[in-house]
């Protein structure tokens, strides 16, 4: 018989069924900008919405970034 019709009857229940776990979020890593070139520190920059020179020093750029995060 169908399932509709166990359940008319009084049939015996499903079986439960447990929900799997949620999974893990997905955590976006920061980047280490000592770590990065000029070259991907210019990348990052323009991603953000700056253009930074890469005639200035390492430290510089570094600097202009993380006064974007405030």
């Amino acid at each position: 018989m169908s399932r509709f019709g166990d359940l008319l009857r009084g049939g015996a229940p499903a079986p439960k069924v447990e929900a799997a776990p949620a999974p893990e979020p997905v955590k976006e890593e920061t980047p280490v900008l000592e770590e990065m070139s000029k070259d991907e520190l210019e990348e990052l920059g323009r991603e953000r919405g700056v253009e930074l020179d890469k005639r200035h020093s390492k430290k510089k750029l570094i600097a202009e970034l993380e006064e974007l995060d405030g």
